[in-house]
């Protein structure tokens, strides 16, 4: 929530700024890789398996809600690519995760087999 917070107050600033625009794009893909991690993180000891589509409907739901919410900010503009690039940065986040566990389960079984 606190990250969603952070998003939030960063799109009610007026204007972009001096960003180029491959740093707004890397900024877009970090923040919501995150913030998918960190769902998912959240929802998983409750909701196992389930976690993995609720953490990124959650995210991606938040990444569209923040380009309406841009629109309305003066000096800023909603953009489809943005949420498209965060829908990445999800979707790597969650891909990352589950080859990560996948591999320390494969390395967990390995060594009480050895």
């Amino acid at each position: 929530m606190a990250l969603m917070g952070l998003i939030f107050w960063s799109s009610s600033q007026t204007g972009g700024g001096d960003i180029p625009e491959w740093g707004r794009v890397v900024a877009h893909f970090s923040e919501y890789a995150l913030l998918g991690a960190l769902w998912l993180w959240a929802l998983y000891p409750r909701l196992r398996r389930t976690a993995w589509p609720v953490a990124a409907a959650i995210s991606v739901a938040y990444a569209i809600s923040d380009e309406i919410h841009q629109s309305f900010v003066p000096g800023r503009f909603s953009d489809p690519f943005d949420v498209l690039v965060d829908s990445l940065g999800i979707a790597t986040a969650l891909v990352l995760v589950y080859a990560r566990g996948k591999a320390s389960t494969r390395s967990t079984q390995s060594q009480s087999s050895g």
